[in-house]
C-alpha cells in the first residue's frame, strides 16, 4: 500500500489532519498501528484517544480441526461492539487466517484478507467504522504428532466465537468416541477449574514465588511459633500446587476423583494429556 493510501487510512482511524498523518506514517515506516501510537503520544489525534482507552471486552475464536486447532483473542471496549456483525465477521475470517499462520501474529497482521487489504489495515478501518479501540490479543495454535485435539466454547456469541475457549491435545493412537468424549469433558473441566499447568512442577516459578510471599505474610501476622508456621506454610503451598495442577485437580463431574484417576479409568494404555490452552476475555 502506498504512503498516500496509508495516510488516508490513518486519517479515517484518528481524525488527525493530513500533515500530521503524513509525518506519522513516515516516522513509523508505513506501520499504521505504530503511526496511531505516534499521534497519541504527540496528543494530536482526536481518535488517538480511542487507542489509549481500555479494550477489555471482545471475543475469542477457534478454528481448525482435531489435528491442528487455533484460538485468537480480539479485544474491543464494549460488549455491544463484541456482538456487532462487522466485528464478528472480521473475527471469523481472522480466526481462519490465524490457523493458517500458526498464530504468528507478525505474519498474521501483514497477511491479506478477502477484501485484498492486510489484517492491519482492516483493523484500522474497523476502528474508524465502529469508533472503538480494537486490538488483536493472544493467539495459540496446538498441533502435536500423534494427538487428537478437542475444544470447548463457553458463552458463545456466534458460531465459533465466544467469551472463553479451551483447546485440549490428547496423545493417543486411538481416535474413538471415548477419547473424543473425554476430550470434550476435559475441555469443560479446564474452562471451569482454570488450571495453571499440567503438573505442579510445570507451574511458573514466579507464580509459586508470589503465592509463597502471600502465605508467608499471612502467617507472619498469625502469632504462631516459627516451626508451626513453617508446617502450615508447606501445607498451604502443597494444596495450592495440587489445586492448580490439572492432573491433581478434583474432576468437576465427580469431585471425589482427580483428573488423573479419570484418565486411568479409561483404560487406554497410551492416553496422555499432551497440552492444553485456556483463554477468557477479561482475564
Amino acid at each position: 500500500m502506498s504512503d498516500i493510501e496509508n495516510v488516508k487510512k490513518l486519517r479515517e482511524a484518528t481524525g488527525a489532519g493530513f500533515k500530521d498523518c503524513n509525518l506519522a506514517i513516515k516516522e513509523s515506516g508505513g506501520d499504521i498501528e505504530k503511526a496511531i501510537e505516534i499521534l497519541r503520544v504527540k496528543g494530536i489525534s482526536k481518535a488517538s484517544k480511542k487507542m489509549s482507552r481500555d479494550a477489555k471486552e471482545g471475543v475469542v475464536a477457534v478454528s481448525g480441526n482435531d489435528t491442528k486447532t487455533s484460538v485468537i483473542e480480539v479485544n474491543c471496549e464494549t460488549d455491544f461492539v463484541a456482538k456487532n456483525e462487522d466485528f464478528t465477521n472480521f473475527v471469523k475470517e481472522l480466526s481462519e487466517l490465524n490457523n493458517e499462520k500458526n498464530s504468528n501474529l507478525d505474519d498474521l497482521k501483514s497477511s491479506k484478507m478477502k477484501n485484498g487489504e492486510t489484517v492491519e489495515n482492516n483493523v484500522v478501518s474497523l476502528i474508524a467504522k465502529i469508533g472503538e479501540k480494537i486490538t488483536i490479543g493472544k493467539a495459540k495454535t496446538i498441533k502435536n504428532a500423534g494427538t487428537v485435539n478437542n475444544h470447548y466454547l463457553h458463552t458463545v456469541v456466534k458460531d465459533n466465537i465466544s467469551k472463553l475457549a479451551v483447546i485440549v491435545s490428547l496423545e493417543t493412537k486411538e481416535n474413538s468416541d471415548t477419547v473424543k468424549n473425554f476430550g470434550k469433558q476435559l475441555s469443560m473441566h479446564i474452562a471451569a477449574s482454570n488450571p495453571l499447568a499440567l503438573t505442579a512442577d510445570l507451574i511458573d516459578q514466579s507464580v509459586i514465588n508470589k503465592e509463597q510471599e502471600l502465605v508467608t505474610e499471612e502467617l507472619k501476622n498469625s502469632g504462631k511459633p516459627e516451626d508451626i508456621a513453617k508446617k502450615i506454610s508447606l501445607g498451604k503451598m502443597n494444596k495450592f500446587k495440587e489445586e492448580n495442577s490439572l492432573l491433581s485437580q478434583a474432576w468437576v463431574m465427580e469431585p471425589k476423583k482427580k483428573v488423573q484417576d479419570i484418565v486411568k479409568e479409561l483404560s487406554i494404555a497410551d492416553l496422555k494429556i499432551k497440552e492444553f490452552y485456556r483463554i477468557k476475555i477479561g482475564e
